[in-house]
């Protein structure tokens, strides 16, 4: 590191190149003020750049701050004061006006039109260049230090400290660990005082047991209905997009019930069954098998479903059926359909676990928020050090609820952040 940035007197330093980050540094500089980022791998917003698969949902474009808050549980009551200084509106205006146009897609999630998180990044990026922003790479910081109640440094890994007159962290959780989210900020956090619910993974993908899945991997089910079995009582039942992964299921309908689902899982086991064709009750989906036969007299049972269902699904449908596949379609008897029309209508799953934090697309845990001023995102317990993004202990959906977190608590801190 060149000396220069240690002999320089900062007003900010923001710990963490994340959304989060980079929109409090750009803020903060945009106000005039000098700001150092600091981002330990060789450049920032790498788990930025891995988001929605690549295409990053920006936000959800439910511009009624209530009811976008009501997807934030519990955390809703903490977070009007900040969403009402900086919302979806004001995102959608930043990125735009920057010249990245979005687009909304189902369930009101914005994706950049480019479909590229580069898209974003580079805005992103820019903004904290027009302001001045000092940006270190490869800075990993080893710890914070602080005296009666004022944050007093930063020490970095090699020993070296650095100093401003405040601190803003925005560090992130411990989902995706390789991109350098490893909860680093809640072992500081914890040292200095500050109360930490131990991170989990929050919005995860689901481990299956029945081993034909692995036949379905990269198969998406765009529209069925998901339930919740447990001691063979419905605990939820949602309907959405299933996509099918080499070790069981994914997709934002299954990772928004993930959570839920591994609390069930701490009493006992927990099964999913797919309504593949949550439109038709057994008597109208009877009649389509029954359709179906009679489109298809002259052809093997094993072929009847591939023009309704994926070919690799209507393969492991007929296996499961127990219903000869070379048998004539027109031989097939009323109990043979109504044993796969059971099938096709409650398809059973039984979760075995789920992936860890380090597949986790967000984790939940972290600063208790009672000790954040939700105003400024100031700790209560530092007046010098603001706290934002992952690093707080709010569940959130996917959707864009995460990044609109970061976006909306990383302006509000570059905006309140004081001299």
């Amino acid at each position: 590191m060149n000396r220069k940035y240690l002999e320089t007197k900062y007003d900010v330093i923001v710990i963490g190149g994340g959304p989060a980050g980079l929109m409090a540094s750009g803020r903060a500089a945009e106000r005039g003020l000098k700001v150092l980022l600091l981002e330990k791998n060789t450049r920032p917003g790498k788990k930025l750049l891995i988001t929605g698969g690549g295409r990053c949902n920006v936000t959800n474009a439910e511009f009624d701050t209530r009811t976008l808050l009501s997807h934030f549980k519990d955390s809703d009551k903490f977070l009007f004061s900040t969403f009402a200084q900086y919302g979806v509106k004001d995102t959608l205006e930043f990125f735009n006006k920057r010249g990245m146009e979005t687009k909304v897609e189902e369930f009101k999630r914005v994706f950049p039109v480019s479909n590229s998180t580069q898209s974003v990044f580079n805005v992103l990026l820019d903004y904290v260049k027009e302001g001045g922003v000092t940006l270190l790479t490869e800075s990993e910081v080893k710890s914070i230090h602080s005296l009666e109640k004022n944050i007093t440094g930063i020490k970095l890994n090699d020993g070296r400290i650095l100093n401003a007159t405040s601190y803003i962290l925005a560090t992130g959780g411990k989902s995706r660990p390789e991109t350098g989210s490893t909860g680093d900020g809640f072992t500081w956090l914890k040292a200095i005082g500050h109360t930490i619910t131990e991170p989990d993974a929050s919005l995860v993908p689901l481990v299956i047991k029945e081993t034909w899945v692995n036949k379905l991997a990269g198969i998406t089910l765009p529209e069925i209905k998901i339930m919740v079995y447990q001691n063979g009582i419905k605990q939820t039942s949602k309907v959405g997009k299933l996509l099918f992964t080499h070790v069981g299921v994914s997709g934002p309908t299954i990772i928004n019930m993930s959570k839920m689902i591994g609390e069930l899982l701490d009493y006992g086991e927990v099964t999913l069954v797919l309504d593949l064709f949550p439109n038709l009750d057994h008597g109208a989906l009877d009649n389509y098998i029954l359709t179906l036969i009679q489109d298809h007299q002259n052809k093997q049972f094993k072929n009847i479903l591939s023009p309704t269902l994926p070919a690799s699904l209507a393969n492991v449908i007929v296996e499961l059926s127990n219903i000869s596949p070379e048998l004539q379609s027109n031989s097939v008897t009323r109990d043979d359909r109504k044993k796969l029309g059971h099938l096709l209508k409650a398809l059973p799953l039984t979760v075995k676990n789920l992936l860890g934090t380090d597949k986790a697309i967000v984790t939940s845990g972290g600063v208790a928020l009672t000790e954040i001023d939700f105003k400024t995102m100031r700790s209560r317990l530092f007046p010098n050090l603001y706290i934002i993004g992952d690093v707080l202990n709010i569940d959130r959906p996917s959707g864009g609820y995460s990044l609109q977190l970061c976006w909306t608590t990383g302006y509000v801190a570059g905006n309140s952040v004081e001299l």
